[in-house]
């Protein structure tokens, strides 16, 4: 005979514990689904809210016991059978068996398991072993740092925050309260008493007078003028200020040559993009610029899906780039970054000044500047006229990225590539 005792915390509750162990045990699954779930989201809706998504069952039961099929007597009695004996074999039914209003014409399939993660919980797994590189170097990968404010008043502090305004208010709320006595009633009754003395007239008015001195002065000595219970301090506690704020310029070729397969690749690598800024600091703006022959700022919807194509120059681009930070973001207020999504194509005669406005102007302005080079699934036969001029911009030492992307399954890895720490790469 054998004891088996269950020692799960809360097996039947959906405890943190539980959570995590769950998240842990199908974190393939998990991933897998939110990649997916990410795919069909605007790209600055990836991280908003919770999310239900739906994984594959298989895979997800729990270890237990059971009887092993192929050892031990069974016996059964299956009542109603009027037309087979032990030892027989039973036909399969043509109909295939049991309930349902069909089967997979190829005999295969998986139920699906939803669950619902957190915002949090989402980000974490869609961002998982990633890091953002030059935040860390530049120390500005930080939210926020901790400053004063105001807030009131304490009883107790440095005396250069003592606040006098309040302190003497509650002095002089206290010594009405006390009915501590004026200084002119003593002034006062002094004298009166001298009067007395000089005069050598009622003995017994003297006597009284100073009697009452004494106890006024008693008392005034027993009520301060100034108590330390009347102090009053200005109180600051830390609070969380933005030290910086980001903004993200999404440039992408609309041309002719860029199909909606290539779109579709830039759109994913903006979505990761902006969620990794969002994730660092409190104010991300997002520039959505589109160019064919000319440039112009557009929404996230026309920048995506507008079908509006022509010819191919960068330079557009860039100039519009840079009239955007000249007009509303300041360089030495907003960590400027870029990200440039095309196909390579440039026309020749525009090479040249693409490259001096790369070098002159965009670049010193860049924090960090990424180009994606998207193409289709049967590769690259040559290098493109614009992956040549930036070529020799990396190779002069400026602060530019580049990886080429041509199908889905290559959006994670050269994300990895582009935004991992130079320190932490193998």
């Amino acid at each position: 005979m054998v004891n088996i005792v269950d020692r799960r915390l809360n097996p039947k509750d959906k405890s943190l514990a539980n959570r995590q162990r769950f998240i842990r045990r199908a974190k393939r699954q998990i991933l897998d689904a939110v990649r997916d779930v990410s795919a069909k989201r605007k790209v600055t809706e990836v991280g908003q809210g919770e999310e239900a998504i739906r994984i594959p069952s298989d895979g997800l039961q729990e270890p237990s016991f059971r009887k092993a099929a192929g050892t031990g007597v069974r016996r059964h009695v299956v009542p109603g059978n009027k037309e087979y004996r032990a030892g027989d074999t039973i036909p399969r039914p043509e109909g295939g068996g049991g309930r349902g209003s069909g089967g997979s014409p190829d005999g295969e399939g998986e139920d699906e398991f939803q669950f619902t993660v957190s915002r949090d919980e989402f980000l974490d797994l869609f961002f998982e072993n990633l890091e953002l590189p030059d935040l860390a170097r530049t120390q500005l990968s930080k939210v926020e740092q901790q400053g004063v404010q105001r807030a009131g008043y304490s009883v107790s502090g440095s005396p250069a925050t003592l606040n006098l305004t309040r302190t003497m208010r509650n002095s002089l709320s206290r010594r009405l309260a006390l009915h501590r006595p004026k200084r002119d009633e003593i002034l006062e009754l002094d004298r009166e008493i001298d009067r007395l003395e000089r005069s050598g007239k009622d003995p017994e008015r003297l006597r009284e007078l100073i009697g009452e001195r004494e106890a006024l002065t008693r008392r005034s000595r027993l009520i301060p003028y100034i108590d330390p219970i009347d102090l009053r301090y200005n109180r600051y506690v830390p609070t969380p200020r933005p030290i910086s704020q980001a903004v993200m310029f999404c440039l992408m070729d609309v041309s002719g040559s860029m199909t909606e397969d290539m779109k579709d690749l830039a759109k994913r690598f903006f979505m990761l993009l902006y969620l990794f800024l969002e994730r660092r600091y409190r104010h991300v703006d997002i520039v959505f610029i589109r160019h064919t022959h000319i440039a112009q700022e557009v929404d996230e919807e026309t920048f995506f899906y507008s079908r509006e194509t022509g010819g191919t120059l960068v330079s557009p681009a860039l100039d519009e780039m840079e009239r955007v930070v000249r007009e509303r973001y300041p360089p030495g207020e907003w960590n400027i970054y870029a990200a440039q999504a095309s196909d390579g194509d440039n026309t020749p005669a525009d090479n040249p000044v693409a490259f001096q406005t790369m070098e002159e102007t965009i670049l010193p302005l860049c924090r960090y500047f990424a180009y994606i080079e998207v193409g289709e699934e049967r590769g690259w036969e040559a290098t493109t006229t614009l992956w040549e001029v930036y070529a020799r911009l990396v190779a002069g030492g400026h602060p530019i990225a580049m990886r080429k992307v041509k199908q889905r399954a290559d959006i994670f890895p050269v994300f990895r590539d582009l935004f991992t720490p130079a320190e932490l790469r193998a």
